[in-house]
């Protein structure tokens, strides 16, 4: 019998916060204490929009206080009514957003491949109440932006895009947030960009840009006028200052992500019933998360019973994203959340496993969960 590795003595978890040095945090907060600007547009929140346009190349940019929030405006933004179609296979926050602004999500289901909404599942399911299409850039991997694109064009529909993971994913060069109305990203302290919380919301149009910002301030226009009802969305100077300097430390600990998901794809490769979860050709991956797919061969183990069992070397992954959102009660009583219009998603659901992918974890800490997950599959 093949002996077992040695268990990790602090847990690993599927990701850990970028943390910068602790004094270049602390020199910011000195100058925001001697401004005693706080919130409400300052001066960290300005440089941290034009770093991220900069960054991201892109024109339209606005900071949020977190992700969810500005999927929200961004339903307000455009004005969207009735029935969304969206992906079952996503984080919760997706279809609640649509839930809060009294949308009825409809549920397309995945390619096989790709794992993000089909295009060939969303047509068969536009009717006279659809307004939008909302796509998820799973895991970093980009939507059919073509094929969507189209049928958003033919049918007279906007287009969002849930960017969560998806920071610094680009097509063929070109940034994923150039496609769609819309694309949200989210900053909150799991992602490799972050601002402990936090988010942005990159729109196609300046006016787009400047109904967003009302939004996202009460609808707040100057001292006395106030132009729509908005809600409080706004991202405060703290984290704007800590993601001014996570910016700096971004690229290396993306090259460092880099080098993991090397091992990982090396080591993996051939073992019964993994299988790797790739970008498609020309896709710059945003190294956010590094998913396998497992499924038992000839009575080999199974995703769930990995899951457990990598706990006990103290590493704990994620089964990003099971259940589906379709299986939530609030919307399993929906006829598009009905199992049998969802076969795909119903099937990967259950195979994949997000494993830890940060920098400080490096490329022995990779080798040492890829020697636990062989144990596994073969003891």
């Amino acid at each position: 019998m093949r002996q077992a590795p040695p268990a990790f003595s602090e847990p690993v978890y599927v990701t850990r916060p970028l943390l910068p040095p602790l004094e270049e945090f602390v020199e910011q907060l000195q100058q925001i204490w001697a401004s005693k600007w706080m919130t409400n547009g300052g001066g960290r929140h300005a440089a941290l929009e034009q770093a991220l346009r900069e960054h991201l190349r892109v024109s339209h940019l606005s900071l949020f206080a977190n992700g969810t929030i500005a999927l929200m405006a961004a339903c307000q933004a455009l004005e969207l009514t009735g029935e969304v179609i969206t992906t079952p296979f996503t984080f919760p926050a997706t279809p609640h957003a649509l839930s809060w602004n009294r949308i009825t999500p409809v549920f397309a289901d995945i390619d096989p491949d790709s794992l993000t909404i089909d295009p060939n599942r969303i047509e068969e399911l536009i009717g006279p109440r659809t307004s939008a299409i909302l796509g998820v850039h799973v895991y970093g991997i980009p939507c059919d932006v073509d094929g969507i694109g189209r049928l958003a064009e033919r049918h007279g529909l906007r287009v969002i895009y849930d960017g969560a993971h998806a920071f610094g994913t680009e097509i063929d060069g070109r940034p994923v947030t150039d496609f769609g109305d819309a694309t949200m990203l989210s900053f909150h302290a799991t992602k490799l960009f972050h601002t402990a919380e936090g988010g942005a919301l990159i729109v196609r149009e300046a006016e787009t840009k400047r109904r967003v910002d009302l939004l996202k301030n009460f609808g707040i226009k100057n001292e006395t006028e106030v132009m729509l009802p908005g809600i409080n969305g706004k991202m405060n100077e703290l984290q704007a200052a800590l993601g001014l300097i996570n910016l700096r430390y971004i690229d290396a600990e993306r090259s460092k992500r880099e080098r993991m998901i090397a091992v990982y794809r090396e080591r993996l490769a051939g073992l019964p019933g993994v299988r790797c979860v790739r970008m498609p050709p020309g896709v710059r991956d945003s190294c956010q998360y590094f998913v396998i797919r497992i499924r038992p061969e000839n009575g080999g183990r199974s995703c769930a019973e990995i899951y457990q069992g990598l706990k006990a070397f103290n590493i704990h992954t994620r089964r990003y994203f099971y259940p589906l959102c379709s299986e939530y009660g609030h919307y399993s009583g929906l006829a598009s959340a009905r199992p049998e219009h969802l076969p795909v998603a119903h099937e990967i659901v259950k195979e994949v496993l997000s494993l830890p992918l940060y920098g400080e974890l490096g490329e022995e800490g990779a080798h040492r969960i890829c020697d636990c997950i062989s144990y596994l599959l073969y003891r």
